[in-house]
């Protein structure tokens, strides 16, 4: 009887956890509509770095980082300013919005109840260790909303157009 308690209340928890997952990216997604289309980001100081993608596959995308918002970080996320908005290249040259991500200098952090990952260094951007959460909120992830890497999201198409 124990054991089914228990795998009943562990069933209850994974179950509110995916329900909070999908609540945060619904309003990731609506508080960033605006940047489906990728001159809204360069227009609010935006700038893409190269695509970056996972050696065990997936990729997450060009990334437009905001750099005014990795300064002065007072450990203060908005849902509606990511410090990078990410998109995937298509073979026309245009640009998929697939998620955001929220960095901040200071932590641990989180995000409306969503613990941050810390990113130590050195790392690949050459940054100093940041706390970072991945939302992809206009692609789905078999590896969940908040995984750094998509196998939904490549970057074959970098470049082209």
């Amino acid at each position: 009887m124990q054991k089914n308690i228990a795998l009943f209340s562990l069933a209850g928890c994974l179950a509110a956890s995916a329900v909070a997952a999908e609540t945060l990216a619904e309003r990731v997604r609506a508080a960033n509509a605006r940047f489906a289309d990728v001159s809204a980001a360069v227009a609010e100081g935006y700038s893409p770095i190269p695509c970056a993608s996972g050696a065990g596959g997936g990729a997450m995308g060009i990334h437009y980082v905001n750099g005014g918002y990795l300064t002065g970080d007072e450990n203060q996320l908005d849902i509606a300013k990511p410090e990078a908005v990410m998109y995937e290249p298509q073979a026309d040259g245009s640009l998929v919005l697939v998620g955001v991500e929220y960095i901040t200098f200071e932590g641990p952090a989180a995000l409306e109840g969503h613990l941050l990952n810390l990113s130590g260094a050195p790392n690949r951007y050459g940054l100093d260790p940041f706390y970072e959460l991945h939302v992809w909120a206009w692609r789905d992830n078999p590896k969940g909303p908040f995984a750094d890497m998509n196998p939904n999201v490549s970057c074959e198409f970098a470049g082209a157009g």
